[in-house]
């Protein structure tokens, strides 16, 4: 019997996995592809799209695309004006929005849009069962960029936010079912946009690829030294955010009681205000830009940080920090909508005092790392492998194709 087919719409091209959004897409279609769906997969691609051929052919049974916009600094900022925020406005395509519109005229079983700003390539009417995936509420991020901004930028976040929350409500309610990554974000979609149909899925991680590491395996401290590690795609806004943070505000008490500590901030494209802002107060930080593969740089830490005062949805990080064995500090958003506890799976901090007695309080007792390492790892192996997301996933659309059948 033919599988029906389920269209997904992305906004991004989904390789290399450098991104939460990408490598949560990614991993649960490639753990959802030889199952009840057909999968065709819709996306800009950059000029190298050819070099993934291999990774495309994992997560779909067809790849449809069309040339990637130009994310230009002169682009973002004329669609500043736009009726939409900047983040939808920078996706739109002719390109793409006739490519889906061809796809959709084969009549898929369902079709699935990945992130709310894909929407923008998307025909006014949608005849398939139809799903929307948010990663996050879109509008909280803006409020918390808005909240920790200063000067003429706390403005424009504040008219961003007010633009998303207007195009995010409206969006989400033409779908006849919406995903979110956590009860909590869907209590809060529910709340703010009145939807009547959201659905979670769990967060996931690749137990096997970041397999377990005894904290003990990473060099030794000694008495005033210790390494701290962060990973993430450091041209988001909300990662420079919470480094900069890290940096001004925490570190400066963490050396007072440590003053050989070294910090590894893992992640593509970094500021260079940032990293000379590291390198002229002559600190023990290191900033590696892109690199293949995080496990190692993960693997040499003592501490894993996650120092977000931003951000929404959950910290697929954080899952990848505990699952090698890493003792994890973080802030409340950084492990906002994860089901892990303060002092059983992590180390929770919101202030900068607190950031660093935490931080300190690892390096300083080598048995609550341990402890803490081991916990969050039998946490998330309980439930939190990529297999048992796609299942949650293939189960949501498979409702919806069978709702809209009726």
């Amino acid at each position: 019997m033919t599988r029906p087919r389920l269209l997904v719409v992305s906004p991004r091209f989904l390789f290399p996995m450098d991104q939460g959004g990408k490598i949560r897409t990614a991993n649960i279609l490639k753990r959802m592809k030889g199952g009840a769906f057909e999968l065709v997969l819709a996306s800009p691609a950059p000029p190298d799209a050819d070099a993934y051929e291999v990774d495309i052919a994992t997560v779909c049974d067809r790849f449809v695309s069309w040339p990637e916009p130009r994310a230009s600094q002169f682009r973002r900022v004329r669609a500043l004006l736009d009726s939409i925020p900047v983040a939808a406005a920078t996706d739109r395509s002719p390109a793409g929005r006739s490519a889906i519109t061809d796809l959709l005229a084969e009549k898929p079983a369902v079709a699935l849009v990945d992130f709310p700003h894909a929407a923008v390539l998307l025909p006014d009417r949608i005849d398939s069962a139809s799903v929307i995936f948010t990663h996050n509420v879109e509008a909280e991020i803006f409020a918390r960029h808005a909240d920790v901004a200063r000067g003429p930028m706390r403005l424009v976040w504040r008219d961003q936010t007010r633009k998303m929350r207007a195009f995010e409500g409206t969006t989400l309610r033409r779908f006849d079912s919406v995903i979110a990554v956590s009860a909590r974000d869907a209590k809060a979609l529910v709340e703010l946009y009145g939807l009547t149909r959201v659905e979670t899925i769990d967060t996931g991680v690749d137990l096997e690829f970041y397999a377990f590491q005894p904290p003990e395996d990473a060099p030794n401290t000694g008495a005033d030294g210790g390494t701290i590690v962060f990973t993430g795609a450091m041209d988001w806004r909300a990662n420079i955010d919470g480094i900069a943070f890290l940096m001004d505000e925490v570190w400066p008490l963490v050396l007072k009681a440590r003053p050989q500590a070294k910090a590894v901030i893992v992640g593509r494209n970094p500021p260079e205000d940032l990293v000379a802002r590291a390198r002229d107060r002559g600190l023990a930080w290191r900033f590696t830009g892109f690199v293949d593969d995080i496990r190692p740089y993960v693997a040499q830490g003592n501490v894993y940080v996650i120092p977000l005062r931003v951000g929404s949805g959950t910290r697929i990080k954080a899952f990848e920090a505990m699952a090698m064995g890493r003792p994890v500090v973080s802030t409340t958003i950084g492990v906002e909508g994860l089901d892990v506890a303060h002092e059983r799976h992590y180390l929770a901090a919101d202030d900068a005092a607190d950031f660093a007695a935490a931080i300190l309080r690892l390096l300083d007792d080598p048995s609550l790392r341990d402890r803490l390492a081991r916990a969050a790892r039998d946490r998330v192996e309980e439930r939190f492998s990529w297999s048992h997301v796609a299942r949650q996933f293939e189960k949501i659309c498979l409702r919806a194709l069978d709702l809209h059948r009726r």
